[in-house]
């Protein structure tokens, strides 16, 4: 279901280029599963400029980061009853950890990284996180994530398609995987039972 459910949100969005990538990207930030990167990437490929790879990131990174807002607003108005609808009670656990001990520097971690951004704007605006910083966490973080994508795919994609082809390829990238998934996991799994890293001052929640 979930898989014909993203293939019409594309087959929509992709109608109408830059305004559905900015739709997407928005509303995934809120509340939606479909991710941007299924726009992200095949627009980067036929991109015919700079100009428009440009475009391309500001829309997705803007969006993404005013949509999670929305996903603020949820959890200020929901609370953690609402998360845990949302989420399982365990991963609502983490995520609170996430926000509280790491602030800012956690809502970067989730814009860069695999974990749900939504997930932990929900958090963010539950625990009342200073909205300045979460925005401003938000627009570093997405900017790095996208930016990086477009660049990769829109200006090196010939030969990064070529390299999917590589044995080599998929053997360097199996043993980076590996070997970053490890300490991540166990970060991961410790996060909400006080072993993991010791949290930075809270002065991100407070100001």
């Amino acid at each position: 279901m979930l898989e014909r459910i993203t293939e019409g949100v594309i087959d929509w969005a992709d109608e109408f280029g830059l305004l559905g990538l900015a739709i997407v990207s928005s509303s995934e930030a809120a509340f939606q599963p479909v991710p941007p990167d299924l726009l992200v990437i095949p627009m980067s490929v036929s991109a015919d400029s700079t100009w428009e790879l440009l475009a391309i990131f500001l829309v997705v990174s803007i969006s993404s980061v005013v949509g999670s807002l929305g996903g603020y607003a949820i959890g200020l108005f929901g609370g953690r009853p609402i998360l845990e609808k949302m989420a399982k009670k365990s991963s609502v656990s983490k995520l609170e950890a996430l926000t509280e001990r790491f602030g800012e520097a956690g809502v970067f971690i989730a814009a860069v990284s695999p974990i749900p951004y939504k997930a932990v704007a929900w958090a963010a605006g539950a625990g009342r996180m200073n909205i300045r910083l979460f925005i401003f966490a938000g627009l570093i973080g997405r900017g790095i994530r996208f930016g990086l994508e477009i660049l990769v795919i829109g200006v090196w994609g010939d030969e990064f398609i070529r390299s999917l082809e590589s044995p080599i390829f998929w053997l360097i990238a199996g043993m980076i995987t590996l070997v970053a998934f490890i300490p991540l996991r166990r970060w991961w799994v410790a996060l909400d039972s006080g072993d993991s890293m010791e949290a930075k001052p809270e002065l991100s929640n407070r100001l």
